[in-house]
C-alpha cells in the first residue's frame, strides 16, 4: 500500500535491522517517560525534604499503576490498527480510533474522581509512612486532576505505533520531558513547593505535549481518515477491548503486586521506603529494554500474522530474546558493580542509597530473564492472545512474587536483597508457563498461517 512506508512494513527485509530501528524510538520515548518520575525524586531529593522523597516515591507507584493499566488497554488499539495495517485496510483505522477516543474519554473521568477523592484511602492502603502521609495524598490529587492529559498522550502513542511509526510518539514524550525538567526546577528548586510542584511539573509537562501532539497529527500525513461520526462507542470498543483488556488486566496485578510491596517496604520505615523508592526509579530505567522490546514485538509480529508470516514472526522473537539478553546481562553487571553510585544520583543520604542499593542486588536478575519474559508476551500479544498473558501474569503475582516477598517482609531481619529477590523468581515462574504454552499452541499457529 503506498501509506505505508517501506520501513513500516514489517513482512520484509532484515528482521533484526527493523525491529531495533522500531524498538529504538520506543525505547527513547520510553526513556524520556520514566524522566518524568526520576527527575521528580531527584529534584524533591536535592531540594525538598525526606518526607517528600517517600510522598513522591509512594505516590508514583500510583500513577505508575494508572499509567500501566491504559498502556495496556491501548495496546488493544496498536495491536488491532496493525492488523488493519498488514491487512492493507487502512479505511477500518478511523472508526476504530473513534470508539477508542470516546471510551478513554469516560475511563479518564472515573480515574479523576477515584483518585481526588479518595486520596487519603489511596495513600492509607499503600501503608504510607505517617510522616509523608500528607505528601503522598497530594501527588495523587494533583496527578489525578490531570489524567485527561496522561491517557490522552498514552492513547495518541499507541495509535501511532500501530501505524509502524515510533518517531512521532518519541518526539511528543521529549517536548514533555523537556516541559517537566524546566518545571521541576521552577516549582520544588525555585518556588520550594516540594511534593506538589513536583506533581504540577508533571501534569503540565503532559498538557504541553498532548496539545502539540494533536496540533502535529493535524498537519501529518496519515493513511487514514477519521470523521466527527466515528466518534461513539461501537462494535469496534470491543475489538479493541477484546485485546486489551486482558493486558490492562494484566498489568494492574502486575502493578497491584509492587504497591503491594512497596507497602511491605513501607511497614520497615521511613528510610527503608525512600530507599525502595530510589531503587523503583532505578528499576524503572532497567525495564525500559525489555519493556520497548514487547511493545516493538507485539506490532511487528501482529502485522506478520496479518499477512500469513508465522515464520518470520517467530524469528523476530527469537531476535528478540537474544538481543534482550545480551543487554541484560550488561544490566545485571552494572547494579552489582556500581549500583551505590547510580544510587546516588537521587539521594545524598547515606542509609537511603545503602536500603536502595540492598534491594537491587536482589532485583538484578530480572534484568536478564525478563528479556525472555516480555519477548513471548510481545508474541503473543501480536497473536491476539492476551488472556494467556493475562493469566500467566496473575499467577505469578498471586502464586509467587507476593507470597515470597510478604514472608521476606515479615522476618525478624527481614532483608530487602531477599525482597528484590521475588521479581526475578516469579518471572523465572512465567518463562516456564510461557514455554509450555507456546509448545501446546505452536502447531496451531503455523496451520493458521
Amino acid at each position: 500500500m503506498d501509506a505505508i512506508h517501506e520501513k513500516q512494513d514489517f513482512t520484509q527485509g532484515n528482521i533484526l535491522k527493523k525491529l531495533l530501528l522500531f524498538m529504538l524510538p520506543v525505547f527513547g520515548a520510553l526513556v524520556l517517560q520514566a524522566m518524568y518520575g526520576a527527575v521528580d525524586l531527584f529534584v524533591v531529593g536535592r531540594f525538598g525534604t525526606t518526607a517528600g522523597l517517600s510522598g513522591v516515591s509512594t505516590g508514583s507507584q500510583v500513577l505508575n499503576l494508572v499509567t500501566f493499566v491504559i498502556t495496556g488497554l491501548a495496546m488493544g488499539l496498536t495491536i488491532q490498527i496493525g492488523h488493519y495495517m498488514g491487512e492493507k485496510r487502512p479505511d477500518k483505522i478511523g472508526p476504530l480510533i473513534g470508539a477508542g477516543v470516546i471510551t478513554f474519554l469516560v475511563i479518564s473521568a472515573i480515574l479523576c474522581v477515584a483518585m481526588v477523592g479518595g486520596a487519603h484511602t489511596i495513600a492509607t492502603l499503600m501503608q504510607a509512612p505517617k510522616e509523608a502521609i500528607n505528601e503522598t495524598m497530594t501527588y495523587i490529587r494533583i496527578c489525578g486532576a490531570g489524567i485527561f492529559f496522561i491517557v490522552a498522550y498514552n492513547v495518541i502513542a499507541a495509535i501511532f505505533r500501530g501505524l509502524g511509526d515510533s518517531n512521532t510518539p518519541l518526539l511528543f514524550v521529549l517536548i514533555a520531558c523537556i516541559v517537566n525538567v524546566v518545571g521541576d526546577l521552577f516549582f520544588v528548586a525555585g518556588l520550594k513547593m516540594n511534593v506538589a510542584g513536583a506533581a504540577l511539573a508533571t501534569v503540565l509537562a503532559q498538557a504541553v505535549s498532548v496539545i502539540l501532539s494533536l496540533v502535529i497529527m493535524k498537519k501529518k500525513a496519515l493513511p487514514f481518515t477519521m470523521k466527527k461520526s466515528d466518534l461513539r462507542i461501537t462494535k469496534k470498543t470491543v475489538v479493541f477491548l477484546k485485546i486489551g483488556f486482558p493486558l490492562a488486566l494484566q498489568e494492574f496485578m502486575t502493578q497491584i503486586s509492587f504497591i503491594a510491596l512497596c507497602a511491605f517496604v513501607n511497614a520497615l520505615g521511613l528510610e527503608a521506603s525512600s530507599g525502595y523508592g530510589v531503587a523503583c526509579k532505578i528499576i524503572s530505567f532497567i525495564m525500559l529494554i525489555p519493556t520497548s522490546l514487547m511493545q516493538s514485538m507485539a506490532s511487528f509480529v501482529s502485522q506478520n500474522v496479518a499477512a500469513y508470516k508465522e515464520d518470520r514472526a517467530r524469528k523476530a522473537m527469537l531476535t528478540g530474546m537474544m538481543f534482550g539478553l545480551t543487554v541484560g546481562i550488561c544490566v545485571f553487571i552494572l547494579i552489582y558493580t556500581h549500583g551505590d553510585l547510580v544510587a546516588s544520583i537521587f539521594t545524598k543520604n547515606t542509609i537511603v542509597i545503602q536500603n536502595a542499593v540492598k534491594y537491587l542486588k536482589g532485583f538484578a536478575g530480572e534484568a536478564i530473564v525478563t528479556a525472555f519474559l516480555f519477548s513471548f508476551y510481545g508474541y503473543f500479544n501480536g497473536h491476539d492472545r492476551s488472556l494467556f498473558i493475562m493469566i500467566a501474569g496473575l499467577a505469578q503475582t498471586f502464586i509467587v512474587r507476593l507470597p515470597f516477598a510478604y514472608y521476606q517482609s515479615i522476618q525478624p531481619h527481614a532483608s530487602l536483597t531477599m525482597i528484590g529477590l521475588a521479581a526475578p523468581i516469579a518471572t523465572s515462574f512465567g518463562i516456564l508457563l510461557c514455554l509450555i504454552y507456546y509448545f501446546k499452541i505452536k502447531k496451531t499457529l503455523f496451520q493458521e498461517s
